[in-house]
């Protein structure tokens, strides 16, 4: 009975000190991509796997509890905790991608994902992620070192660090996501512009020189080409295809299942899910998925405005900024803004290792921006 007592207690002070409205758009938002998961990619997943016809959502639906899970235990733990922690599961998701060219599992010309066996396959950069802007906002914000050169500095070569081990794969589009997650941090915390404009050209200079002298990287310097060449290249036609989609969907869209785009690019449910969402249901539907995001970002922006450590203010910014760069990449590849990246969308597209990711940076924005009992 006191088992069932201290339990109720726990749920009861959680529910209670957490940002309710900022729980509910991040559960609105599961629940958004649940349900295009079941009426427009469930099916055609699933006959392509040649499984059970709703053993795709299920699947989905089973990392979504998961990630809510996930999302309850990181919100639930005192801030304190969670800066302890952070650097502890930041080195160990630092090995397994020091692992993913050793053991790791080639898919499309890239090699990003591990498979440990005891664990389901993932994608190692997204568990780095959300702990590499912990870990870069607590160098930036301690006390410990007055020296605010060594803070920028040692925070530029573990996200360098980072940056070069995802570009072997390679993963450009997750190397640039890095990157810019650091700057934000740094022009945050009062950066000198002459270090952020010194670390950037820095940053040009060893990609210019990767992509066009090491055969490994050929497959980006073919995709960037293929860009810019519109009469050619398989990811042209990918987009070509996607924006068609978008166009031919209209205002409202051709119908549930009507579309078409799901069965003429090979990874649907994940960097095209946009474009799949609106051939089928129109662009008012993506105008309401959108509407949600900017909310969500407000909503988290407005606590930080009202923060008053360094350190949370930092962690915040760092996560929607995370959240907001990766929506825009893919929406951008969606229209041809950009190169064909690979990016999910989060909470929408479905994905593993993308669930949990998006997972780990709620659990973290509602730990921070929970009511603080004195």
């Amino acid at each position: 009975m006191s088992y069932k007592r201290s339990i109720f207690n726990l749920y009861y002070d959680w529910w209670k000190n957490i940002d309710r409205f900022i729980f509910s758009l991040i559960i609105l938002l599961f629940i958004t991509g649940l349900f295009f998961s079941l009426v427009s990619t469930s099916l055609l997943v699933s006959d392509k796997l040649d499984t059970n016809d709703y053993a795709f959502f299920l699947k989905h639906l089973t990392f979504v509890f998961l990630g809510i899970l996930i999302i309850f235990v990181l919100s639930t733990i005192s801030e304190e905790k969670l800066f302890n922690l952070s650097p502890l599961i930041f080195i160990f998701s630092l090995i397994t991608l020091f692992l993913v060219p050793i053991i790791g599992i080639e898919v499309n010309s890239a090699q990003r994902w591990i498979d440990l066996y005891f664990l389901p396959r993932f994608q190692p950069i997204e568990l780095v992620k959300p702990f590499l802007i912990i870990l870069i906002s607590l160098i930036l914000s301690s006390e410990k070192y007055s020296n605010i050169y060594f803070k920028y500095l040692s925070s530029f070569l573990i996200t360098l660090l980072i940056a070069l081990l995802l570009a072997a794969q390679p993963d450009i589009g997750q190397t640039l996501l890095v990157f810019f997650s650091w700057s934000v941090l740094i022009f945050i915390s009062g950066i000198n512009i002459i270090f952020l404009t010194t670390s950037c050209l820095i940053l040009s200079v060893i990609l210019y020189f990767s992509i066009n002298f090491f055969p490994k990287f050929e497959y980006i310097k073919n995709r960037i080409l293929s860009f810019f060449n519109t009469e050619s290249g398989t990811h042209n036609a990918q987009s070509e295809k996607a924006i068609e989609a978008i166009t031919s969907g209209g205002y409202f869209g051709k119908g549930i299942g009507e579309g078409t785009l799901k069965n003429r690019v090979p990874e649907a449910h994940t960097d095209y899910i946009i474009s799949v969402i609106s051939e089928e249901f129109g662009v008012i539907a993506i105008i309401l998925i959108l509407l949600l995001f900017l909310i969500f970002i407000y909503s988290v922006f407005k606590k930080v405005y009202l923060e008053k450590k360094e350190r949370t203010k930092l962690i915040l910014v760092g996560c929607i900024s995370l959240i907001l760069v990766q929506a825009m990449i893919h929406i951008g590849v969606n229209i041809r803004l950009f190169p064909t990246t690979g990016m999910t969308l989060p909470f929408i597209s479905y994905g593993g290792s993308s669930i949990i990711s998006i997972s780990i940076l709620s659990g973290i924005i509602l730990n921070l921006t929970k009511r603080k009992i004195s």
